[in-house]
Formats: structure tokens, C-alpha cells, sequence
């Protein structure tokens, strides 16, 4: 089939498709977390969560395996380099306790993902301790054993953990489309600029489309 996307249109197989749903979790998302500690406005994230809701929704339906990811660390910090840790002034630092319990590790209630966008008990959970969702976890092993070629790309934010799991997937030679409005930045030009730059130079990294074309296409699928 074929997906109305940028820079060109998309040939894209369900059977060998996965969707992969980057970080929608509670410390980056609700007011409380971690997002907001960095003076951020969690509510340009929060918007995009129908438009997420829908493309799972629709990709559960087609029969293509949706994967969540959860950036997170154990809770004695030895897979979080203190470079990250300590950069910058936020008002609490990963490790740290907050309102959602300590900032984005593992089995705290601000690492999970969003109610509305949870996981199904067969549904694939990556927990990474990196930006790419590649680094340091099974997902290239999972994929494989999928019999994956396209990915499906959801989730937050756009220009730091979903376009660099994306330049990961690129340089492992799966084909690659972003959900433009299952997306989103803290900073709107930021976002921009991603989607600029994965689909220039004909699709130098991937696609990019509307949830409602992805979603159009699936449905004789769904049909």
C-alpha cells in the first residue's frame, strides 16, 4: 500500500511494519514531571495524545506490533552518566524525588506511560537509559525476529529521543515514517525543523505524513 507522505509517497507492507511510540510518559507529559521541572510547558505534549491514541488504535487493528519505549534508569543511577545527569539547572535532577516519585527511573509512577496510551499485556515495553531507543536494549534483536522493514514513528519529543531512533533505524537500513501529528517539542520550531530535516534530500533519514493518512491507508487492511 501507499501512504500519502512527504517528500514522496510511501510504499509501506503491514505484515513487515511496526509501530514504535516514543516516551509518552507521565514526567515528560503531566504537569509535575520532569518536563515541567525544566521550565517546559507540558501542555504542547499533551495535545498530541488523541492523535496517538488513534494511530495505536488503528495500527492494533491492522494487525502491526506496536512498540512503547520508556526513557528511564535503574534505581542506583550506575546506566545514567553523570554528563547527563548534571547538565543544566533544573529545578530536580533524573534520580531525584518528585511528585510522581523519583524523576524517570524504573518502576516510579512519573516513568510510566500515559494511561490513555498504554501498553496491552502482549504489547513490547523498552526501557532505554539513552535519547535512542537502539542504545543499550533487545529492540534490534525484537525487530528482527518480527521480520520488520518499516517503522512507524510516534511519540516525544520530536527533535531528541523520536528523530534520533530514527537516524538509528535509518543507518540499520529500515525505512522510516514519522507521524506528524502524533509528534511534538516543547518547542514548536524545534519540531519544524525535525520534519524539515528527516524528510529532506529525498528522505535523507524518512517520511513524514498526517495521522489520517497513515490511518486511510490501513483501513482496507482494517476492512
Amino acid at each position: 500500500m501507499k501512504i500519502d507522505a512527504q517528500p514522496f509517497p510511501l510504499d509501506l507492507d503491514p505484515a513487515t511494519t511496526a509501530l514504535i511510540v516514543i516516551d509518552m510518559q507521565r514526567d515528560f507529559i503531566e504537569p509535575g514531571g520532569f518536563g515541567a521541572s525544566l521550565g517546559n510547558n507540558v501542555a504542547l505534549l499533551q495535545a498530541i495524545v488523541p492523535a496517538t491514541a488513534r494511530l495505536i488504535a488503528g495500527c492494533r487493528a491492522a494487525g502491526i506490533p506496536v512498540i512503547h519505549t520508556r526513557e528511564c534508569h535503574l534505581p542506583d543511577l550506575s546506566d545514567c552518566p553523570p554528563a547527563k545527569r548534571l547538565r543544566g539547572a533544573p529545578s530536580l535532577r533524573i534520580g531525584d524525588p518528585g511528585p510522581m516519585g523519583r524523576v524517570l527511573i524504573a518502576g516510579e509512577p512519573g516513568a510510566e506511560i500515559v494511561p490513555d496510551l498504554a501498553a496491552l499485556p502482549d504489547e513490547k515495553v523498552i526501557d532505554k537509559p539513552g535519547k535512542g531507543a537502539f542504545y543499550a536494549t533487545d529492540l534490534g534483536p525484537h525487530l528482527a525476529g518480527l521480520g520488520t522493514k518499516t517503522l512507524i514513528f510516534a511519540g516525544v519529543t520530536t527533535e531528541v529521543c523520536v528523530q534520533t531512533t530514527m537516524r538509528e533505524a535509518n543507518d540499520r537500513g529500515f525505512e522510516c515514517l514519522l507521524a506528524e501529528d502524533a509528534t511534538e517539542s516543547y518547542f514548536p520550531e524545534f519540531k519544524a525543523a525535525a520534519l524539515a530535516m528527516i524528510r529532506a534530500q529525498g528522505a535523507i533519514v524518512g517520511w513524514t505524513a498526517p495521522v489520517d493518512a497513515i490511518l486511510s491507508a490501513l483501513a482496507p487492511v482494517d476492512a
